[in-house]
């Protein structure tokens, strides 16, 4: 009995976790949105002298990258609300255990489970560890007839 009360109680979370994303991506959609037409409004300004032509594009280049971001963070969402369909949500891809809703809560399109995270850091960190010193040892290894011949 209690295990259906717990799946029961998933069911439930899972719900409003889509709806949380739902939320999401609306609202970052209408950011996006009202950048465009704002960055619209803008281009429109005549007789700009040189700095603030600069300004602008600065501004543009600042504005891309954060635009950037926020695609990737649909394409994210997407991906989740995908999974939400397809009932493999909140499945660990590493290790097919269920990621704890606390974690879900916090990071709602996180693939792996916190202990996989880790694992996968660690890995991480340690191969960045293995390239740097294999850098250091070529540097050390190699003479000014090497560069100036490269």
């Amino acid at each position: 009995m209690p295990k259906k009360a717990a799946g029961t109680s998933r069911k439930k979370f899972l719900a409003q976790m889509r709806e949380h994303l739902q939320d999401m991506k609306d609202k970052l959609l209408a950011e996006m949105d009202s950048e465009l037409k704002a960055e619209r409004e803008g281009n429109k300004d005549e007789g700009l002298d040189t700095y603030d032509l600069a300004s602008e594009e600065r501004d543009r280049e600042i504005n891309f990258i954060l635009s950037d971001r926020e695609r990737v963070k649909v394409r994210q969402i997407n991906e989740a609300l995908d999974r939400l369909a397809d009932n493999t949500y909140g499945i660990c891809d590493s290790c097919g255990l269920e990621i704890a809703e606390e974690r879900l809560s916090a990071m709602p399109f996180t693939r792996l489970c916190r202990d996989c995270q880790q694992d996968q850091e660690r890995e991480a960190r340690s191969q960045r560890r293995y390239d740097d010193e294999r850098n250091v040892y070529r540097k050390i290894g190699s003479t000014d007839a090497d560069e100036e011949g490269a």
